[in-house]
């Protein structure tokens, strides 16, 4: 499994307890506000995951602005290298 692909998974996971889904109705594809509805604080929830599982520093407005989970799974392996 690459990085993006655990990133991916740990945000599929944490958009699940945040979202209140069943993990295996989201994918890269999922859409944070169309499909997911997401306000504000539900990206900071994911952001704070993140930082602490990858030990990086996101950006809250860059990662806003990712439209799909897959996005956002790509910018951070970006960040964190990958």
């Amino acid at each position: 499994m690459g990085l993006r692909d655990e990133i991916l998974e740990k945000i599929i996971q944490r958009a699940a307890k945040v979202f209140k889904k069943n993990p295996g109705e989201l994918s890269a594809d999922t859409r944070f506000v169309e499909d997911l509805k997401a306000k504000s604080v539900n990206f900071v929830q994911i952001i704070a995951i993140l930082e602490d599982a990858f030990d990086v520093q996101i950006n809250f407005m860059e990662f806003r602005r990712k439209k799909t989970l897959g996005e956002a799974a790509e910018f951070v392996a970006k960040l964190c290298g990958g």
